[in-house]
């Protein structure tokens, strides 16, 4: 068993308990995705939480769209940069609702960054969960070409226009950088927001290498909501969740199973660009120990995840803060993980999960026979991922912190 090096994990330490938290009136506000994924997950499971507990949640949010037309990708290219519609909208929405603060998980790109200063005339103070590393990288990732790509951290953000990296389009990626270039230079990600809210160490020390101000960053992580609890019965089966796509290391997974000399069984559940590819690559090798299930609902995927012996996760990008690591660790199930980026610091290597070299296949299928050799060593680490959960990932945990944070603001501002 491969051990990494230790790495040191400063979370956020709340001052209060929930019992001595007055409840908040927030606007909560997120640009979805047009395939639903962790993201869209945390802005509803957090506006769930915050009314639990009593307060009032206005939630603004904007469904993604692909413009059909040149006139309508031209609007959304100007509106990405500066809406006065949004701008104005948002402000009489403050005006209306009056409250203690606004919450920002993502704008990018039909929300625009306009309503930043709305709430600043507004006097509202503004927080904004950095879900992805947008406001550093215009494709969101910090990868390129099948490879961790910091270009755009250390030089220039137009020289990325070439590659196309968000979401495969020039012209989209020009719309992002020229939103990026535009706002640096009008100071908003400096002096707009009064607190980031980074979900690891790992990313937050991004940020401020990328020239947020590391004094308005603090690291709080996700969370599950509802809590599912340790599955019974652990079933001899390894299980990937997740999007079907190059950067979450499923072509990885699938050579990783081809190499294993002895049968074990893996589940599949998520969908994407790369199901074609997937099914027809399952259906040449014959490799009958795996079984694509589609995308599942969550509860079905909780309960797939509670049977699980292991939860697979391949990601070859640096990640935020994968919902489905703190899903297992609920569900008691340990993670074997990428050894790169925020995954190596949530998962501890031996401890709750198994660290594996990002994108080497057979660094994977060592780990795997690793754990399937020692059941023993795979329970103790079951009941450790559980304990994680408890100890970081609870709800109740993580509106403690949620409304020191925000009471932080609103003390700043008076």
């Amino acid at each position: 068993m491969q051990m990494a090096d230790s790495i040191l994990i400063t979370s956020y330490e709340p001052t209060r308990k929930v019992s001595t938290v007055k409840p908040l009136s927030v606007v909560t506000v997120h640009n979805r995705y047009l395939m639903r994924g962790g993201e869209d997950e945390v802005f509803e499971s957090e506006a769930r939480l915050l009314e639990e507990y009593g307060c009032t949640v206005k939630m603004i949010s904007q469904e993604m769209t692909n413009p059909a037309g040149l006139m309508d990708k031209a609007r959304v290219a100007i509106k990405a940069v500066w809406s006065d519609d949004w701008y104005g909208k948002f402000r009489a929405q403050l005006e209306e609702t009056r409250p203690a603060v606004v919450h920002i998980h993502n704008f990018f790109p039909i929300i625009s960054p306009s309503i930043y200063y709305a709430c600043r005339d507004a006097g509202v103070p503004v927080v904004q969960t950095l879900h992805n590393y947008r406001l550093l990288c215009p494709g969101a990732t910090f990868y390129r070409d099948g490879k961790i790509c910091e270009d755009c951290l250390h030089g220039s953000l137009l020289n990325v226009v070439v590659h196309g990296c968000y979401r495969d389009s020039r012209v989209g990626t020009a719309v992002a950088a020229r939103m990026l270039s535009a706002h640096r230079g009008r100071q908003t990600w400096s002096k707009m927001v009064d607190r980031y809210i980074a979900l690891t160490e790992f990313s937050r020390q991004k940020f401020i290498e990328g020239g947020l101000p590391a004094e308005r960053i603090v690291v709080k992580p996700n969370f599950v909501l509802p809590d599912p609890g340790p599955g019974r019965e652990k079933g001899d089966y390894a299980i990937f969740v997740g999007r079907l796509v190059d950067l979450k290391g499923v072509p990885t997974l699938l050579k990783a199973w081809k190499t294993l000399p002895e049968p074990i069984p893996l589940m599949i559940a998520g969908d994407g660009p790369y199901r074609a590819q997937l099914e027809e690559e399952l259906q040449q090798a014959g490799l009958s120990t795996v079984n694509y299930r589609g995308r599942l609902s969550r509860a079905e995927t909780l309960k797939a995840m509670q049977g699980a012996k292991a939860l697979i996760f391949p990601s070859e990008w640096f990640e935020g803060f994968p919902v489905t690591i703190a899903e297992a660790f609920a569900c008691g199930t340990p993670v074997i993980c990428s050894r790169l980026g925020s995954m190596q610091e949530i998962v501890a290597d031996g401890v709750n999960g198994l660290h594996f070299e990002a994108g080497n296949a057979e660094s994977l299928a060592a780990q795997v026979r690793w754990a399937w050799a020692h059941p023993a060593e795979l329970s103790v680490m079951s009941k450790a991922a559980r304990a994680e959960f408890e100890a970081r990932y609870t709800a109740e945990r993580n509106y403690e912190m949620l409304m020191d944070i925000y009471e932080g603001v609103i003390t700043e501002r008076g």
